[in-house]
């Protein structure tokens, strides 16, 4: 996978959140220098991401431990399907397995939950984004989760992208009036985006020149409706509740983009598991 900038700080941080003073089970239980292999693999299916953050976990707590990845992220998972296998010193192993496991899981799920609905989506024209909608600290790896399975990121934070939502219109003074001073703002290089929950609003939208106009919680016929009035002068965004039963009504439609926060802030995991062999 790509190198997510400060992936490594942020595991040691979650290791010593579950270590703290030590592992004291396995302290008790497993003697120094033993060895053993971690096989990792499937009890579910899915669309498998994160494998080589978990091996990273494992790597942290002991340099020299092998982890042999048998299969890349993206790969498609059936209830056994062997993912990895880690081999070496046993202590590490058995402390650095949740927090693999919990990654990797998590990951998964994003992932085969992002591929679900783009397929989905995807007949029709529609780009699948995620949104902020992320628990912290996992934001990076999230939104890498979701590209593992087929979908797009929309802004990766607040700093990226002017995206104009209600509470700054009513602070703003109205729409044409918040596009007006995110124009005086913005650099050539930014993009502004207007969330709208009428057709009236999207006409101001226009009016002020917005580049991406979303549509927050239309109904389908009334986004139609709004494809047809912009008719190709700003990128139109669907977002707002949107889930598996709904988005492909939502993709009919004719806009350009669906945001759906569930891709990430309701995810199930994946289930995943790693049996370890005999203990030497």
């Amino acid at each position: 996978m790509e190198t997510i900038f400060g992936l490594d700080a942020s595991l040691q941080s979650w290791l010593e959140e579950d270590i703290g003073g030590g592992d004291v089970t396995t302290l008790a239980l497993v003697g120094e220098g033993l060895e053993t292999t971690g096989i990792i693999h499937a009890k579910d299916t899915g669309v498998l991401a994160g494998v080589d953050v978990a091996r990273r976990v494992f790597e942290l707590l002991e340099p020299r431990i092998f982890f042999n990845t048998k299969l890349k992220d993206g790969a498609k998972l059936t209830p056994g399907t062997i993912i990895a296998a880690v081999h070496g010193d046993a202590r590490a192993i058995l402390t650095g397995e949740r927090l693999a496991l919990n990654l990797l899981q998590h990951m998964s799920g994003v992932a085969t939950q992002t591929a679900r609905l783009a397929a989905i989506a995807a007949p029709y024209g529609a780009k699948l984004v995620d949104t902020r909608k992320t628990t912290p600290g996992l934001r990076l790896l999230d939104k890498y989760a979701v590209r593992v399975g087929g979908g797009s990121n929309h802004r990766l934070g607040l700093y990226d992208a002017i995206l104009i939502k209600d509470n700054h219109i009513k602070v703003a003074g109205g729409i044409q009036a918040a596009l007006a001073r995110a124009h005086e703002y913005a650099s050539h290089m930014m993009k502004i985006e207007i969330e709208v929950e009428s057709l009236e609003g999207v006409d101001e939208a226009l009016a002020g020149g917005a580049d991406v106009i979303m549509l927050d919680n239309m109904a389908p016929d009334a986004m139609a409706k709004a494809v047809k009035k912009v008719d190709h002068r700003a990128i139109i965004e669907a977002s707002g509740g949107i889930s598996e039963e709904t988005i492909e009504a939502v993709a009919k439609s004719g806009v350009d983009i669906i945001s759906v926060g569930a891709l990430t802030h309701t995810v199930k995991a994946l289930d995943i598991s790693m049996d370890v062999g005999e203990i030497k």
